[in-house]
């Protein structure tokens, strides 16, 4: 089969989408027949300054997935086509387009690719429900600060099992007279 020549306008757009391919940690494929433009605008505050979403022309897109080394994207370029290029919170922006999409049935998540893996819709939504970074790193501080908290009381449990039987010896020998 012959290469397909773009004229230059859309080398630039392939080049451009091809980049931003390469420099997401993920990204989300849509189809968002039936959304307005003032939908796609919230659409697009929803998910924040870690991610951008992008219509692109399926044939460019998959130009541009393919030149990234993303070929098994190309099952998701079919009917109109948006991108969400994820360089924040991968957790953030799935749970940003799992939210829009509750209130808004025209936006269907199709898939998409995360660290050079190819993700399902369902998949994208499992990572939508996992807490953010921030919320896991607390976690893991509170723990590790319980375990800290359990060790100093078990290093300081001899010591203090020794002041109170000197104690207790004190005491019974004050009760004797000694």
């Amino acid at each position: 089969m012959a290469e397909k020549v773009f004229p230059a306008d859309k080398v630039a757009a392939v080049t451009e989408l091809t980049e931003k391919f390469r420099d997401s940690n993920a990204t989300v494929l849509t189809e968002y027949r039936g959304l307005s433009v003032p939908q796609l605008k919230a659409l697009r505050q929803a998910l924040g300054e870690g991610a951008s979403y992008r219509v692109a022309k399926n044939t460019l897109a998959k130009r541009a997935a393919s030149d990234a080394g993303l070929s098994d994207l190309d099952e998701y370029f079919t009917g109109p086509t948006a991108l969400t290029f994820v360089t924040g919170e991968v957790v953030d922006a799935a749970k940003a387009l799992r939210d829009f999409a509750k209130d808004n049935e025209a936006l269907v998540i199709k898939g998409g690719v995360m660290d050079g893996l190819p993700v399902s819709a369902d998949e994208i939504k499992k990572i939508a429900d996992l807490d953010s970074r921030e919320v896991l790193l607390s976690k893991m501080a509170g723990a590790m600060k319980g375990s800290m908290s359990k060790a100093a009381a078990l290093f300081a449990a001899p010591a203090s099992q020794v002041a109170r039987m000197a104690a207790a010896l004190r005491d019974k020998k004050e009760a004797a007279g000694e």
